[in-house]
Parts: C-alpha cells; structure tokens; sequence
C-alpha cells in the first residue's frame, strides 16, 4: 500500500506570505519591518523586497527614528511594495499579479500598485488602517478595481529539522 502524502503542508497564501514574512526580517528598520512577495497567475514568484534605505545608501547615515523634518525615516525608507515592484526585471510582468505584504500598502505604494497592473493584495496586517494614507490608499484601490483581502492562514515560524 502507498504511503499517503503530508496533508498539513502549505497552501499558496500560506506560502507566499510566508515569504513575505522572512523578507521583512531583511529590514533595518527598529519599528516596522515589513515584507513583500509579488506572485503571477502560475503562482511563480515575480519579485519580493522589503522596506529599507536605497541602494547605496548608508544605512547608519540615516534618521530611523521617527522625528520631524529632514531627521524623519519616512523621507528617506522605500517601502516592500515598493521594493519589489522596482526589484521586478520586466515592469510589465506584473500586469495581472497579486501582491503578497505583511503591512496594508499606503497610497504612495497603492499608486505603484495600480500603476504596475498587480490585480489584488493579500495583506497581513492593518496597523494604520484609520490613517489619511491607508483611507486613500482604499479609496484609490476601489477606484481602479484592485481587489484587497486580509490574510486569514496560517502564520508559519521557520523550523528547520
């Protein structure tokens, strides 16, 4: 008799947002590390990043804290979506993906979202979610028919046997 396959394996959301989240453990940033994995239509991974400083810039050259003016991280940090849509070889791959990300994208990262073609967002977590740039964020998304859906599976730590 065959031996039967493991049944309590991954799923592709549990998959993809895992790798979402072990990209986020990539960022530098004290407060808020987030992670993005963007998945075409054959479940291939099209890209993934994370949020951090630019290439080429010193990441102890800049402000993490979240003070005002010129010594604000948010003047500075590119976001995961935003990493990853830039990470992508060809821009044009994205048209009709999905964005997996641990952290509900703002409107900035929205824009980049619509504009790149991605069709739906699977987020994990949404912190900030009465925020102006969260607000916009969903009213952009719902405007240019990109359809976004909270993350409900498992969250999978890294066991390694």
């Amino acid at each position: 008799m065959a031996e039967l396959h493991r049944r309590d394996n991954l799923n592709w959301d549990e998959y993809f947002m895992g790798i979402a989240i072990l990209s986020a453990k990539r960022s530098k940033d004290p407060s808020t590390q987030v992670g993005a994995c963007i998945v075409d239509a054959n479940n291939k991974v099209v890209s993934i990043g994370y949020n951090g400083m630019p290439r080429g810039v010193d990441d102890d050259r800049i402000p993490w804290g979240h003070g005002e003016g010129l010594d604000s991280k948010y003047l500075y940090v590119c976001h995961a979506e935003f990493n990853a849509i830039l990470n992508t070889r060809d821009g044009s791959a994205l048209n009709g993906c999905r964005i997996y990300v641990t952290l509900f994208p703002c409107n900035e990262c929205a824009k980049a979202i619509i504009q790149t073609g991605v069709k739906e967002i699977i987020y994990l977590d949404d912190k900030y979610h009465d925020h102006v740039e969260e607000q916009a964020s969903r009213r952009i998304l719902d405007m240019a028919g990109v359809t976004y859906r909270q993350y409900k599976g498992r969250v999978v730590s890294v066991d390694v046997k």
